[in-house]
């Protein structure tokens, strides 16, 4: 069997941003890199949303961007802008086009179905396949979001909603997520935060037509697209091993608070792009520890007191917007984070610390 230099295990998200990072920056003319991954065809089949906090390669990928966005509790809406850090939307149809694309172009690149079909005993592996143990215990952001198309203009396309928590919490926390594309189209999602994936909750379907009819009052609309999915709110188990480096969810990129993993993959993949020389020795690259602590503490009180949650998340958008954006994209200071921890209730986060 065939051997490589480099193998990635998955060809989503965090595995193609690493192989398009390895490529353009010629770390590929003379190594070979092996790419596993099931699909046989590449179509959209997610949208990744993000604040614009770091560059990025894939500005043109990017659907939308805004400057302006809301977060609504029943009887209050915050209108915020977000003018040094736009809120981007990664349409993965036009990411996956591009970077296959780009890869095609090195014929020392190949995609396999199956491990099983390469010899991986002199490769350096980069995992981005979770390994997840079933708990009860663990928290799950799982979602349905459908792309809708309105008969006549409906939508500002120059303002998204971040988060609606004027709907149906069944004592969880649930909020709808839209983001408009044009006046006549938009992206509406259902979003729950609870324990194992609760299938109770996945009547989204009547959640979508609930919110769409009788909140938002469009009557007349088509829908065009419709993703679903499940993020986990815990970091996978994650082996240390010589030859191995997890990378993507697997690889602790995704912000437990927030869900947030795009930006986080794209620095990821350059940290090993620079560092591929000497990879097996390399630090671990991972998210600040100081907002992985923050992000217990938080967690810790989502669990407890999902009732009180849609108020917390309204307070946070209380202090300027630069400082909640930075600090839900990893890069705030101390100060910043200080105002943000001022804005939560004391009593109910300091009972959460220690317990």
């Amino acid at each position: 069997m065939k051997e490589f230099d480099y193998i990635i295990i998955g060809g989503g998200c965090a595995g193609l941003s690493l192989a398009y990072e390895l490529e353009i920056n010629n770390k590929l003319k003379d190594k070979t890199l092996a790419i596993i991954e099931l699909r046989t065809e590449y179509k959209r089949d997610k949208t990744w949303s993000f604040w614009k906090v770091v560059p990025h390669n894939f500005e043109d990928c990017v659907k939308k961007s805004w400057k302006n966005f809301t977060i609504n509790i029943p009887k209050k809406t915050n209108h915020l802008e977000c003018l040094n850090y736009p809120y981007q939307s990664v349409d993965s149809g036009l990411f996956y086009e591009k970077v296959n694309n780009k890869l095609r172009e090195n014929n020392n690149i190949s995609f396999y179905k199956s491990i099983n079909e390469i010899n991986t005993k002199n490769s350096f592996i980069f995992n981005s396949v979770p390994s997840i143990k079933e708990d009860h215990l663990n928290l799950w952001q799982h979602f349905c979001g459908v792309e809708i198309e309105t008969q006549n203009n409906f939508f500002d396309d120059e303002i998204f909603n971040l988060m609606d928590f004027d709907c149906d919490q069944r004592e969880s926390i649930h909020f709808f997520y839209t983001l408009p594309f044009s006046k006549t189209k938009a992206l509406v999602e259902t979003t729950w935060l609870s324990k194992m994936n609760d299938d109770s909750q996945k009547d989204y379907d009547y959640q979508i037509k609930e919110y769409l009819e009788n909140h938002l009052k469009i009557k007349k609309y088509q829908i065009t697209y419709k993703e679903e999915g499940a993020i986990p709110l815990f970091y996978p188990i994650y082996q240390i091993e010589n030859n191995k480096i997890n990378i993507g969810t697997a690889g602790g990129m995704t912000r437990l608070s927030t869900g947030y993993t795009f930006l986080n993959i794209q620095e990821h993949s350059k940290y090993i792009c620079e560092n591929i020389g000497n990879i097996s020795k390399t630090k671990k690259f991972e998210i600040n520890k100081k907002y992985q602590f923050l992000d217990s503490v938080f967690l810790r009180v989502l669990e407890k007191h999902p009732e009180k949650m849609p108020g917390i998340f309204f307070k946070m958008f209380m202090s300027p917007p630069d400082t909640v954006i930075k600090f839900l994209s990893n890069k705030s200071n101390f100060f910043e984070d200080l105002s943000i921890i001022s804005k939560m209730p004391k009593k109910t986060f300091i009972k959460a610390l220690f317990k």
